[in-house]
């Protein structure tokens, strides 16, 4: 993987629209069709969201994006806080089969990174969250 962008910034929601732009730019860079550059959005801003909604427990902390490729032009991001551990790959799916009245509140934020993105790994390392994803230019067919 070669790093094309690297950034880090305050986990606030001031700064929701800096780390988007990166995302969007990078992917359009990259060559991704329109609907593969939404997914990446919506999966990112989901990441993004949570973790400057709920990493800090309201005190202030940063969080750094790293964006890289690969030779295929699969692009792989990275998002690292040193936030409270959170491991959002084993959030339990939703049950969409539910009532609504029924159902748990959230969750379905992970679940849209988890159907959107591919290779999808958490890890804690030196006090920090990593959460690495990967958009492949081309999906496999379900």
């Amino acid at each position: 993987m070669a790093t094309i962008v690297e950034i880090k910034l305050p986990a606030t929601l001031g700064r929701l629209a800096e780390f988007m732009n990166v995302v969007t730019s990078s992917a359009v860079s990259q060559g991704f069709t329109p609907d593969r550059i939404s997914e990446i959005e919506l999966a990112t801003e989901e990441a993004l969201v949570n973790i400057m909604n709920y990493a800090y427990e309201g005190n202030s902390g940063d969080l750094q994006m790293i964006i890289s490729t690969d030779a295929s032009g699969n692009m792989r991001i990275e998002l690292i806080d040193k936030g409270v551990p959170f491991d959002s790959t084993a959030v339990a799916e939703p049950d969409l089969e539910a009532e609504l009245d029924d159902r748990n509140v959230g969750g379905l934020g992970v679940f849209f990174i988890k159907q959107l993105m591919d290779d999808i790994t958490y890890s804690r390392q030196d006090d920090m969250n990593i959460l690495r994803y990967t958009a492949y230019k081309e999906r496999p067919q379900l």
